[in-house]
């Protein structure tokens, strides 16, 4: 069982503008409609767990991207879009232990965590096995923040870095545990 993290980030270590703002990612040239290695990457994981803003965001792209089931980490959802109910399942509570305990269970063992609140809650947790950070070479100024504060050092272990249309360096860590 292994928990992912697979995301950009500016220069400045944020993951999108003030309000949420994804937009400037669509600024990299991409000339060849490459992946940037991303359909290599989910392949291993079995499903999707992400914060609620994450999931609204998603939702005004118009077009689903995800084959693999979401499940959609919020306490306020009820419900999702109907023509999503075989791809979404709205999970609530705040252990993230047990959650990933009872997904596991289910047979979901590999997930792929997103959203930068969940990400920064599953790592204040000691729970993400590795992270693939692609920097973007852009300075936002303000946003939201790949990572917070933490009370306890979390230390990672570089595993291999890549360089795409030799502006896009993607770097995947792997968390040493004693």
């Amino acid at each position: 069982m292994a928990n992912y993290v697979y995301i950009a980030t500016s220069l400045d270590g944020f993951i999108a503008t003030p309000d949420g703002g994804v937009d400037w990612l669509d600024d990299i040239p991409n000339p060849d409609q490459s992946d940037f290695g991303y359909g290599e990457f989910i392949k291993r994981i079995d499903a999707i767990l992400m914060g609620r803003n994450s999931f609204e965001k998603v939702l005004s792209f118009g077009t689903w991207p995800y084959e693999k089931l979401v499940f959609v980490l919020s306490n306020r959802l009820k419900h999702v879009p109907d023509n999503l109910v075989d791809s979404v399942e709205i999970v609530s509570g705040n252990d993230l232990k047990t959650l990933v305990g009872q997904l596991d269970k289910r047979g979901y063992h590999n997930l792929y965590i997103d959203g930068g609140r969940t990400i920064q809650s599953f790592l204040a947790e000691d729970m993400i096995d590795e992270m693939i950070i692609t920097r973007v070479p852009v300075l936002l100024g303000d946003g939201i923040p790949l990572f917070d504060k933490l009370i306890n050092k979390l230390q990672f272990r570089h595993n291999k870095t890549e360089l795409f249309n030799n502006m896009l360096v993607k770097s995947a860590y792997s968390r040493i545990r004693a």
